[in-house]
């Protein structure tokens, strides 16, 4: 299956922006639904871009199984992210200035695309998510995060992704130049709280 190439577009014009932002939603989630968590977030000068997953899934089984089960839909849709960053910086948005934020599913694509790609992004969100696969494939991870500032959240019980994951994951991007922050939230349901979103609004405000 392949993601069809369906974007939602708020804040600034690409034409006009400095700064991008891109927000990705979770499994059963929608773009809309992504896009609403911009009006928490200091980002009235970005240009926010939300891709819609087909059948609203951005590949069908869990993040921990083997990668081959969910291809060809994961490999969709990391070149779906590839090709909206490829279509910002040619808009003369470095990708220094290119943020990425995703929930569960989506959290979890973000640090899987950002880690495939490391590089000087803009900061990295990550609202309950960690590297995709049964394993960590350290040998899919090429680059340098230059010092990259990423925020990792998770709870210690969380239904769908295990805080070792988490941490395993922070563990991996740190070794590659980033400085991981992974807040963790005592019995916090499946969901996103606005201690959270306050997180990222610091990252999002550091310059």
């Amino acid at each position: 299956m392949e993601h069809t190439k369906q974007l939602i577009e708020a804040g600034k014009p690409l034409t006009q922006a400095k700064k991008a932002l891109i927000m990705l939603h979770g499994r059963g989630g929608s773009a809309e639904d992504i896009l609403s968590l911009r009006t928490h977030l200091p980002v009235d000068d970005f240009y926010v871009i939300a891709p819609q997953a087909t059948n609203c899934t951005w590949y069908p089984y869990s993040f921990l199984t083997p990668l081959a089960q969910n291809e060809p839909w994961l490999s969709s849709a990391l070149r779906l992210v590839n090709e909206i960053v490829l279509d910002i910086e040619k808009a003369g948005i470095p990708s220094s200035q290119i943020y990425l934020l995703g929930f569960s599913q989506g959290a979890c694509l973000t640090l899987e695309f950002a880690t495939r790609h490391a590089r000087q992004w803009g900061g990295v969100i990550a609202l309950t998510g960690g590297l995709i696969g049964d394993k960590l494939y350290a040998q899919n991870y090429t680059g340098d995060f230059v010092g990259t500032r990423v925020l990792m959240t998770n709870s210690q019980n969380d239904p769908h992704v295990p805080l070792a994951r988490s941490e395993d994951s922070k563990n991996q991007l740190e070794k590659m130049g980033a400085k991981v922050s992974l807040e963790i939230y005592k019995n916090r349901p499946h969901t996103i709280l606005m201690e959270e979103l306050t997180q990222a609004k610091l990252l999002l405000c550091f310059d």
